[in-house]
């Protein structure tokens, strides 16, 4: 169970940190390491000296119970990476670019309000859900479904590397909803070298991720290589500096994410070596519903992938799918694990958990703006009281 504090905040109510839910790197079995700087101790926190740490190297031990106040920013700032997705999707049957982003590529941050934040749209994400709907009037074509962002020099120095941002919206057109409800778990299979047929992830997730314009062959390649190509090219431009890959998405896309984290991290293209040297690779899941089986969730602990989920706990996407099936549910008294706990769905990462509701407006308890809203809500007194 996740430990809980109060929260003397009037809007976060409390948080929550599992130590179950540790991840392990995939070297030594033992959490990861903050890369050794002898002068750090003797200088005032920056985040750009303890932006591995904000970043999960050390599972945010000693940064969720209170949240520190890096941490609370950087969440801030990813979420509002993700809410710019929301605000540039063209949502107009009438415009020309209906369903997908409203504005290019260079003026796309600047259009949202977000003109200072020092990075560079590199690519646009277009996702192609595998379900038809003959009734719909939407055309059976890619959505924009997100972007690939690059902090500029300046923001580099101030972060302490380079930062890669890759960040998705969550559900909005008809075919997406009905690919979030394809709940049955199937192999990933993202490998080519090894199957893993015991690592099973949501088949319309997948799906999502996978598919692509098949019925045109100058038609779009899948959401997966789109970003595979573009991580890469990134990778091999910035090669040499010091990296940072760091993933956001709200509900559906925190499950697009999470799936390209680990396709990341199993395929190796973070890893420059020695393990230490490996690139972070951290996602900031926003309502994120589960995404795989305990088979995922063990490799994404052993490949270091790091996640940090901030949910609501009235929020019902969050316990979606495995709502009776999950890790809850695969061991009877601690001891006796039930035959289909492989079939058993469960959550990856850390938790930092906020708690609110509004009678008016119950759908506030998903909304990404309520999430970072009351992330931006000072807090008052000291730590609180444990219960």
């Amino acid at each position: 169970m996740a430990s809980k504090i109060l929260m003397p905040n009037p809007c976060v109510t409390h948080v929550a940190y599992s130590a179950s839910m540790v991840p392990r790197s995939h070297s030594s079995g033992q959490p990861c390491q903050q890369r050794s700087d002898k002068t750090n101790s003797a200088r005032t926190p920056t985040l750009a000296r303890m932006w591995r740490e904000v970043h999960g190297c050390n599972n945010w031990e000693g940064l969720v119970e209170p949240l520190h106040p890096f941490l609370r920013q950087e969440i801030i700032r990813y979420g509002e990476f993700v809410t710019a997705c929301y605000q540039a999707f063209d949502l107009d049957p009438s415009s020309k670019r209906y369903l997908t982003c409203k504005y290019g590529k260079k003026s796309l941050l600047r259009e949202v309000g977000m003109g200072n934040s020092s990075y560079e749209v590199t690519k646009y994400i277009y996702a192609t859900p595998d379900v038809s709907i003959p009734i719909q009037n939407e055309p059976s074509c890619g959505r924009w479904i997100g972007y690939v962002a690059v902090s500029s020099d300046d923001a580099a120095r101030r972060l302490g590397r380079r930062d890669i941002v890759i960040t998705f919206r969550g559900t909005v057109t008809n075919p997406e909803w009905i690919a979030n409800f394809m709940s049955s778990l199937t192999p990933a299979k993202l490998d080519p070298n090894n199957p893993r047929p015991d690592v099973k992830v949501e088949s319309g997730f997948l799906s999502l991720y996978t598919s692509n314009e098949s019925d045109d062959k100058f038609g779009l390649k899948s959401c997966r290589e789109q970003l595979l190509s573009e991580v890469s090219r990134l990778l091999n431009l910035y090669k040499g500096e010091e990296l940072s890959i760091s993933l956001a998405g709200h509900s559906m896309g925190s499950s697009l994410a999470l799936l390209l984290a680990y396709d990341i991290a199993e395929l190796g293209l973070n890893r420059l070596g020695a393990p230490d040297m490996d690139i972070p690779v951290t996602v900031f899941s926003f309502g994120g519903p589960r995404v795989g089986n305990l088979g995922f969730k063990e490799r994404c602990e052993e490949l270091g992938v790091k996640v940090l989920r901030i949910v609501n706990v009235n929020d019902p996407i969050t316990k979606l799918p495995g709502v009776f099936l999950n890790e809850s549910f695969r061991v009877l008294g601690g001891r006796y694990e039930f035959p289909w706990s492989c079939s058993c769905y469960a959550h990856v990462g850390v938790e930092i958990v906020l708690d609110f509701f509004n009678m008016q407006n119950p759908s506030c308890v998903h909304d990404l703006g309520s999430y970072i809203s009351l992330l931006r809500c000072p807090k008052k007194g000291d730590k609180g009281s444990e219960r």
